[in-house]
């Protein structure tokens, strides 16, 4: 491998082992070597919180460990991030994001922030547990593009589709789009509420995010 090639499997290895000291020694080096930082990003960190959710899916890592993850993914997240040269200073796509009512289990939605957060999507985390209302009054005050929302627990899943009808109620329905994941979710859910996108994971939810605001003819 190049040097180049070795730097971003380094930062993969530190996401994906949990090693915070490593990440940052490497998002250092790799800015060092005059890497990208969006290269860094995409081709390192994500590629090692990518691994390490595939850990996760075949149970040899579990919540906790994903945590970890994702600390070291933020620990290098802070030093390349500033480094991030953009094309434009056009306006970035703003996302509010949260987990319905009734539900404390926050780790996708966190995934999936993360994630949308590397690929420069502006996010307005309202955290879990959130009212409907909430959502609502968030979306109208940011003028949001994207609504997220997430639960992992099917007694909950039905507070997804209040939201969507209180967007309508509001006037709000045609200018949002809705985005859906968790455990008990699935695609034909989230046809029955209306949603506009299903994902099954975070770097679903990113593709998914710039597909939908494709089809609604809006630059990305």
């Amino acid at each position: 491998m190049t040097d180049n090639q070795e730097i971003l499997r380094r930062l993969a290895d530190g996401v994906r082992e949990m090693d915070e000291e490593l990440t940052v020694m490497a998002s250092h080096e790799a800015l060092d070597n005059e890497i990208n930082a969006l290269t860094a990003i995409n081709q390192g960190l994500v590629i090692g919180m990518n691994e390490a959710g595939q850990l996760y899916e075949e149970e040899e890592y579990f919540v906790p460990e994903l945590l970890l993850c994702s600390d070291a993914m933020y620990a290098g997240l802070d030093v390349l991030s500033p480094h991030i040269q953009r094309v434009t200073a056009g306006n970035r796509y703003k996302v509010v994001i949260g987990v319905v009512e009734g539900d404390t289990h926050d780790i996708g939605k966190n995934l999936v922030k993360l994630m949308l957060e590397v690929a420069d999507f502006e996010i307005y985390d309202l955290g879990r547990d959130v009212p409907a209302v909430d959502f609502i009054s968030k979306v109208k005050e940011v003028g949001a593009d994207i609504v997220c929302l997430s639960t992992l627990m099917s007694t909950t899943m039905d507070r997804m589709a209040d939201v969507i009808e209180l967007l309508k109620k509001e006037g709000l329905r045609e200018q949002v789009l809705v985005m859906i994941g968790g455990g008990p979710i699935s695609q034909a859910y989230a046809n029955r509420i209306g949603a506009d996108a299903y994902s099954e994971n975070a770097i679903g939810a990113v593709k998914d995010a710039k597909r939908i605001l494709s089809e609604k003819k809006v630059a990305v």
